[in-house]
């Protein structure tokens, strides 16, 4: 996925209130989520001219004890 296509489908989901508001995560491959903390854009090491660039999103475990409800939907 390139930053531009990110782009469309956040100003997509973003036209909803809901969007606005709602919490910001990522799915690992083995289910587990983890909340989005800091997202950065780095610059790679040139060999060709191919992904000179990339977007970094990083993410914590969820804190304490708190945990998230059962998802019941997908909108």
């Amino acid at each position: 996925m390139t930053g531009k296509e990110l782009a469309q489908v956040l100003n997509h989901f973003l036209k909803s209130p809901n969007a606005q508001n709602a919490r910001v995560q990522i799915e690992m491959p083995n289910g587990s989520k983890l909340d989005v903390s800091e997202i950065q854009l780095l610059e790679n090491r040139v060999i060709g001219d191919r992904d000179t660039h990339r977007i970094n999103i990083k993410g914590n475990a969820l804190a304490g004890t708190w945990k998230m409800g059962k998802i019941i939907g997908k909108l």
